[in-house]
Formats: C-alpha cells, sequence, structure tokens
C-alpha cells in the first residue's frame, strides 16, 4: 500500500472510530441522508425559487447547477469506479446509492450548493458548516475516503465558481 493510500486509510479508521455511540451514529446516519442525491440542496433551490422572485432566475441556475453536479459527479464514479471502503472489523454504518466512492457526491453538491446560495443572499456560514458536517458524516460512517471527500470539494469548487460567477458580482453572506 502506497503512502498517500495509507494516510487515507488512516484517517478513514480515525473517523470511524473516534466519538461512536450507538445514539450517535443513528443521528448521523439519518443527518447524512439529506444529502443523498442533493436532496436538502435541491429543496433550498426550489424555496429559493418559490419565495425570492427578484432573484428566481439565479436560484433556478443555481439549482439546475447543483444537480448537473451530481450528474457530473456520478459520470465521474462510473468512468473512476473506486470501490468503497472496507475496513476489517469496521463495516459502513449506511447504505449507499452505489459501490463506487470518488468522488463524494455529499461534498461535491454541498460545496457547489454553499458558493451558488451564498451569491443569491443566504447566509454563508451556515452552509458551509452544513456542508463541512455532510462531508464529515461521510467519513464516519465509513462509505467514503478523505480523498473522496476532497475530489468532491475540488469537483463542487470548480463548478462551483462557474456559476457564481454567472450569479453576479454580489458579495456572498
Amino acid at each position: 500500500m502506497s503512502v498517500p493510500a495509507k494516510w487515507d486509510e488512516a484517517l478513514l479508521r480515525l473517523a470511524r472510530t473516534h466519538a461512536h455511540s450507538p445514539a450517535a451514529e443513528e443521528a448521523v446516519r439519518r443527518f447524512s441522508k439529506l444529502g443523498e442525491h442533493a436532496a436538502i440542496w435541491l429543496a433550498l433551490g426550489t424555496v429559493g425559487v418559490a419565495v425570492d422572485g427578484s432573484r428566481r432566475r439565479g436560484w433556478r441556475r443555481a439549482r439546475r447547477s447543483v444537480a448537473a453536479t451530481y450528474v457530473i459527479n456520478t459520470a465521474i464514479k462510473f468512468t473512476v469506479r473506486r470501490r468503497r471502503p472496507q475496513l476489517d472489523g469496521l463495516p459502513a454504518l449506511t447504505g449507499t446509492p452505489s459501490p463506487l466512492s470518488f468522488p463524494s457526491a455529499h461534498t461535491a453538491t454541498s460545496v457547489v450548493s454553499a458558493m451558488a446560495y451564498s451569491r443569491l443572499g443566504v447566509p454563508a456560514t451556515p452552509l458551509w458548516v452544513l456542508t463541512g458536517a455532510l462531508a464529515y458524516s461521510r467519513l464516519y460512517l465509513g462509505v467514503h475516503y478523505p480523498t473522496d471527500i476532497v475530489g468532491g470539494a475540488a469537483l463542487g469548487a470548480t463548478i462551483g465558481a462557474r456559476v457564481s460567477a454567472r450569479l453576479g458580482s454580489g458579495r456572498p453572506r
């Protein structure tokens, strides 16, 4: 095993073994479901479209970017074909839509959402806290390696930068 792969597994083991209890695991499992198929982010975009008439076009564009990020992420997963982690004695604590792990769709869609939605006036801090928590939940539950999270963040940031530029020069809050 290469040095980067050893670090990847060591960090995953750390996340998978620290601060665990049956109650915490159930809470994180339920919380992490919010990010499945970008559900929470698409829902937030839909609310924005419905209630923010002056920026409805921007909300639609941002919501489409979240959906597109999910599709692109899935295409990359099927190209790379990295298998989800399998740690001896530490099974994954939740199911997943596919057996493929790179990049993390939870992370990619969260990053693009935080970037785009903060451009539309949603306070950035709660968006980034939610983004970080959703990304970490995937490590905690043992379904992604840290490098899957980094790959998802890079994908989300790349798409998010393009989308944010198109949403205008308004400052993120």
